[in-house]
Order: C-alpha cells, then sequence, then structure tokens
C-alpha cells in the first residue's frame, strides 16, 4: 500500500503503538533505566490506555494537533475494535487507540519531525505529572 492515509484506523494503530512503545522505551533506557521490572513500570506512565487518553485529551485541549492530524485521531478513536484494554474503560481505550492511530499515521507518512515533537511533549507531560 501506498497511499497510508487510506488505512483505517486500526491499522494505523497498530503501526502507531509499536512505534510510540519503541521511542518510549528508548527514552528510558537512555535516561540510565536498564532494570526489565523498572523499565515496564515506568513505560506504563506513558504507553498505557489511560496515560495515552490523558496525553491526546491534554493536546487537544492545548490546541496543538492540526486538523489533519485530528482527523486520524478520530479516525482511530471512532473505530471499532473487537477487542478490549485489560484495564482501561471502552472510552478510554478508544481515545488512546485514537492517539495510537495519529502516531502511526505520522509514521507511515513519513513526518518524523512532527511525529517525534509529539512524542517528546509526551515525555515532557509525563514528567510534569510526576
Amino acid at each position: 500500500m501506498r497511499d497510508y492515509r487510506q488505512l483505517n484506523g486500526l491499522a494505523l494503530a497498530y503501526v502507531g503503538d509499536a512505534i510510540y512503545e519503541v521511542y518510549i522505551r528508548d527514552y528510558l533506557v537512555s535516561q540510565g533505566q536498564t532494570r526489565p521490572n523498572q523499565l515496564h513500570r515506568l513505560a506504563t506512565h506513558y504507553v498505557s490506555a489511560k496515560a495515552q487518553a490523558a496525553l491526546v485529551q491534554k493536546m487537544l485541549e492545548e490546541d496543538i494537533l492540526t486538523e489533519e492530524e485530528q482527523d486520524f485521531y478520530r479516525r482511530g478513536r471512532n473505530s471499532k475494535s473487537h477487542t478490549s484494554a485489560k484495564n482501561a474503560d471502552i472510552t478510554t481505550y478508544r481515545i488512546s487507540t485514537g492517539f495510537e492511530a495519529l502516531m502511526g499515521y505520522l509514521h507511515l507518512t513519513e513526518q518524523k519531525a512532527r511525529l517525534e515533537e509529539l512524542i517528546q511533549w509526551c515525555i515532557e507531560a509525563v514528567a510534569e505529572q510526576k
């Protein structure tokens, strides 16, 4: 497939979930975290459905997403998934799916600078909450 803009929200979220997690894992290891249990515990502050939903809602409140980015977020959020998160309600899960779809869209359309800008924003937002 060449026109990734045509992908459905769940396919975008599938890619976005993996890409975002790799960036967060890289960040945690670069910060000197090396113990697996510690890495997993710290990663949940960034990659859980609850964390992702809170991050994308803050992005929307602060109006940092373009109209096109909001469209891809909504595409993921509104996708009908036949699975659900283990530790989140359906609304939180759907919002986090939208977050992942946005990340997948940016990655697949090779908007690396924007992807990294938003991920850095997420890292800073989580740091502010601590």
